[in-house]
């Protein structure tokens, strides 16, 4: 089972997601360099990152808390903190960074090669990407009260509530069910 999901419809907020529960008991899913490792296989970002050590996967926490943390308080105004603008200037550094090479081989595959490097550039890219774009004003956070997950809503009527239906989306319902079942019973 993989036990990262990709529903924000952007590479920079599926890398938030990866802290699940922030106002509650915050889930850390990238706890080592192969958890990271597996993230960016399971991505897509780069087919094999080579070795990660605890700086690379250091470095890439960090930027995934500068864009979770950018996107918050975006369009930044005069009175931005000091930890905004330093996410600000992190998500800039990420996407001054390379990003990962795309070859084809014989057989008409893709390939995308790189290291935790380009895994950050293409990381800080997608966020600059996103917070220039008019896409930005479709980024929703999750409608379950515990969840922080980040997306873009991309569904024609642009009222996606939630950040997926095999997570919290079936939860809701479920517990919807439940109650309406429970009320229909003590009547």
């Amino acid at each position: 089972m993989n036990e990262f999901v990709f529903v924000s419809g952007r590479l920079c907020l599926d890398l938030a997601g990866t802290m699940l529960w922030r106002r509650s008991v915050r889930t850390e899913l990238l706890g080592s360099p192969d958890d990271l490792r597996r993230w960016i296989c399971s991505a897509g970002v780069v087919d094999d990152p080579g070795s990660v050590d605890s700086r690379g996967l250091e470095r890439v926490r960090r930027l995934r808390e500068a864009v979770y943390l950018l996107v918050g308080h975006w369009p930044l105004g005069d009175d931005a903190d000091t930890a905004v603008k330093d996410a600000l200037a992190e998500v800039n550094e990420a996407a001054r960074l390379p990003l990962p090479k795309r070859q084809l081989d014989e057989s008409g595959r893709a390939t995308r090669t790189g290291s935790v490097d380009e895994v950050l550039g293409a990381v800080g890219y997608d966020a600059v990407d996103l917070l220039s774009s008019s896409q930005f004003s479709r980024m929703r956070e999750c409608a379950n009260n515990d969840c922080t997950r980040l997306f873009v809503d991309l569904s024609r009527s642009g009222a996606r509530r939630w950040c997926g239906m095999a997570e919290c989306g079936n939860r809701n319902k479920a517990a919807t069910f439940r109650k309406r079942q429970k009320q229909q019973s003590a009547v």
